[in-house]
């Protein structure tokens, strides 16, 4: 069982407002710079170079050097898991606090994140908990809160789209990478489930690479292409708006 002491010093580190606009941006799974993410929380390299090296030390961050620049990213997936649900939490808390005073009006840019973005490496927001319900629904995935299970009807539906089942289900063997092949996430702004683990991400990448949705710079909110919302109403029986 993890010790107070240990809790503590974890929500310590996450709850300092510059690590936590850095850990923040990089929940799109993306490795970026020392001073990217300086920039980002509005705080000197100097200072940044500490925050990180304090992350990096406690096991939320790791860091690679490619060329001249150290890169860095979350170190596992269940340090995204965490911080999405962190996000839960503190949404939820907002909520409270707009329904005891002045009401709170949401941006373009909120809507866009509610609608699609990346929950680390997957999928997450309307379209993925509309997805996630459409093939639960068609019996081609059986999910629980903590895990899930693609079932030989799944199988079929994704091999349609031209995904390649079988080798994503030999990459993800504990032995290889130590990760669940099929998990629910809480998604934090529609509060039901989605798709995580391997196949949420293999999903996500499959969607990109068949440029049904595109990836936007500076943000974790995703743009669903055209061919995007036809390839997705056409697998998953869904008729999905289009986000404005």
């Amino acid at each position: 069982m993890v010790s107070t002491a240990s809790l503590a010093e974890t929500a310590a580190l996450i709850g300092d407002l510059a690590r936590a606009n850095m850990l923040a941006a990089l929940m799109d799974g993306r490795a970026l710079t020392a001073s990217e993410l300086a920039h980002i929380a509005g705080i000197s390299p100097q200072t940044a170079s500490g925050h990180l090296a304090k992350l990096t030390d406690a096991g939320l961050l790791a860091r690679e050097k490619q060329g001249r620049h150290h890169y860095h990213r979350l170190a596992t997936p269940s340090v995204a898991r965490m911080l999405e649900q962190i996000m839960s939490v503190s949404i939820e808390r907002e909520q409270g606090a707009a329904a005891r005073g002045p009401r709170v009006i949401t941006g373009p840019r909120d809507k866009a994140l509610r609608y699609a973005r990346t929950c680390y490496d997957h999928l997450a927001g309307e379209i993925a908990v509309a997805i996630t319900d459409s093939m639960v629904d068609a019996g081609h995935i059986e999910l629980t809160a903590e895990v899930g299970a693609l079932t030989p009807k799944g199988v079929d539906a994704l091999a349609i789209l031209g995904m390649d089942i079988d080798s994503i289900s030999i990459e993800s063997k504990p032995k290889r990478s130590g990760r669940v092949f099929c998990r629910a996430c809480l998604d934090w702004s529609e509060r039901r489930h989605h798709i995580a683990g391997t196949l949420g991400a293999a999903m996500l990448s499959h969607y990109v690479k068949q440029d049904w949705v595109r990836r936007l710079e500076g943000t974790r909110a995703v743009a669903v292409t055209p061919s995007g919302y036809a390839a997705f109403d056409k697998a998953f029986k869904l008729s999905l708006r289009q986000s404005t």
